[in-house]
């Protein structure tokens, strides 16, 4: 119990590293990266999908869950972890990853099924087994986070709205639980 807390923890951090809420820009030139094509007009406010305006977080969430739950998975009966107050701006949605015959397989095929309703990849990133995938449609950012290789099985999606005005919560957020 203590290693899947220690792994949950990591993938948490993992995330953040990777660039939750960023448009992808970390993260580039390590030996194990690997790349896949870049989207132009992902960047907040310019040159979202027709329709992506709407995009609230319910309407990703459910994208999300329909894609995920497509592909093999089941939601896990874990809290989610959005803080209090980000609920417009952030959506986690993680599956029961043991559950699933192949959970590799399984979040890649999650990750298909995004890009067929309009999620463009733009950057997918696998060390140690372990793979992170950035998505992006209209003004949200979706991190892909699969590491299920070894003998606890963790899959996470964590996706952010990076409107100003969520980035404006997002610090907001940030400084209030700074530590002195």
């Amino acid at each position: 119990m203590r290693k899947a807390k220690w792994v949950a923890a990591a993938a948490g951090v993992v995330l953040l590293a990777a660039g939750c809420g960023s448009n992808g820009s970390s993260d580039k030139g390590g030996s194990n990266a690997k790349e896949s094509g870049s989207t132009a007009g992902s960047e907040a406010g310019g040159g979202a999908e027709a329709g992506s305006a709407e995009l609230t977080a319910e309407a990703v969430r459910k994208e999300i869950e329909t894609a995920a739950t497509g592909a093999g998975f089941t939601k896990s009966d874990r809290p989610e972890n959005v803080p209090t107050g980000l609920e417009r701006c952030m959506v986690s949605w993680t599956p029961d990853a043991q559950k699933a015959a192949d959970p590799k397989k399984s979040a890649a095929d999650t990750v298909t099924a995004l890009g067929k309703g309009g999620w463009k990849t733009e950057k997918t990133f696998s060390q140690s087994g372990s793979t992170i995938t950035s998505l992006a449609k209209g003004t949200w950012q979706l991190k892909s986070s699969d590491h299920s290789a070894g003998p606890v099985k963790l899959v996470m999606f964590v996706a952010t709205d990076t409107t100003p005005a969520c980035e404006a919560l997002f610090k907001a957020d940030l400084e209030k639980n700074k530590k002195p």
